[in-house]
């Protein structure tokens, strides 16, 4: 229990560590954007105040990880809008309080109508018609130094990204999909202890710890839209192109992993309910699984080729077929074939082609009965 405890507590620490290098990668790309931004637009453009350009690049570098591209361009479509929607309001109902409302109100309208739900899009569009309803009267020619502070900043800002301080794809890959082999691999050993226990309290809550994991996917989805965007505009990571890819085939079948094991928690809960005997080969056969998880990390981390993986995986199918072959009632028969799709999906995870991956599973599977 000590240990368990002392494990954890290194893990939670390894964890703020990285968070913490994260957000200090962050906040030097935010300060070193914020005054490239501005140099640019002040000593070059020779903008007096280029206030827009180093807004413009923190918030540029501030999206979501994967939504830069996108959130620039949602600016610079954003400006150009609010321009637009402005400048003609104004020229029609002239300056003044109400206006000002109007014009603010009609802009972000429009923004919503041609866009849908885009914060920063419609963040734009409205601050811009703010700007030119409200400083239009006292300076004029506010339009395109406008844009142009926008451009800046939105420049500077995928540039100081790409080029100068781009955050480790891989690194955050393997940050946000930590917590989603843990979390499977913890409640498919809870799995088998339920059922070794013959405890179907035990295999519920099991799945109630897998149903809790969107979240968690959700994150590894928007990582890998980001570790793309990465590999895409920064030469430094231009060769980790290859294990981008690869890692975004795998997370397509975890997370029928993740909606199997649930499957499988759920066969066990009713299993144990309803007093079904479980041979010892089928729960070494859920651990096992549980193994193969960890392991496919430690192997794709460490750039080796998944091999003990695969064969801690088929380790699993023969065992599943050992069990099928003593005979099963039909809900610790269903435990036997959820398992064993997982399985192939873990193959398939570890580079298989899904009919080579489906044949293996099968075959270990006939052998384990034999």
């Amino acid at each position: 229990m000590t240990a368990r405890a002392r494990r954890r507590g290194g893990e939670a620490g390894r964890l703020r560590l990285r968070q913490l290098e994260l957000i200090l990668v962050v906040a030097v790309q935010c300060g070193l954007a914020a005054a490239l931004s501005w140099v640019i637009a002040h000593e070059v453009l020779d903008r007096p105040a280029p206030v827009f350009a180093p807004s413009a690049a923190v918030g540029t570098i501030v999206a979501a990880l994967g939504q830069r591209a996108k959130r620039t361009f949602e600016l610079m479509l954003g400006v150009g809008l609010g321009l637009l929607v402005s400048d003609l309001l104004v020229l029609v109902i002239g300056f003044g309080p109400w206006q000002i409302g109007l014009v603010v109100a009609l802009a972000i309208t429009v923004a919503l109508l041609l866009t849908g739900r885009s914060g920063a899009l419609v963040a734009q569009a409205g601050s811009t018609a703010v700007l030119i309803a409200t400083l239009s009267p006292t300076t004029r020619d506010l339009e395109l130094p406008r844009i142009l502070d926008a451009a800046v900043g939105s420049v500077v800002g995928l540039g100081v990204v790409a080029l100068l301080l781009p955050i480790n794809p891989m690194r955050v890959l393997d940050h946000t999909g930590a917590p989603i082999v843990e979390t499977l691999y913890a409640q498919l050993r809870e799995i088998a202890h339920a059922l070794r226990q013959r405890d179907p309290d035990r295999a519920k809550r099991a799945l109630d710890q897998l149903r809790g994991m969107e979240p968690d996917l959700a994150r590894m989805h928007e990582a890998l839209a980001g570790a793309e965007e990465v590999v895409t505009i920064s030469p430094s990571h231009w060769r980790r192109r290859h294990d981008v890819k690869r890692y975004e085939r795998g997370s397509q079948h975890f997370d029928r992993v993740a909606v199997e094991s649930r499957e499988l928690a759920r066969w066990a809960a009713t299993s144990l309910e309803y007093d079904e005997p479980v041979p010892e080969e089928l729960i070494a056969a859920v651990e096992r699984l549980a193994e193969a998880l960890r392991l496919l990390r430690q192997e794709t981390r460490q750039g080796q080729p998944p091999e003990q993986t695969r064969q801690v995986v088929l380790d699993a199918a023969r065992l599943a077929g050992r069990a099928r072959a003593k005979g099963l009632k039909s809900y610790a028969d269903a435990m036997v074939t959820q398992l064993r799709t997982a399985a192939s999906d873990l193959l398939r995870a570890s580079g298989y082609e899904p009919d080579t991956a489906n044949r293996m599973v099968r075959e270990a599977a006939q052998e384990g009965s034999a």
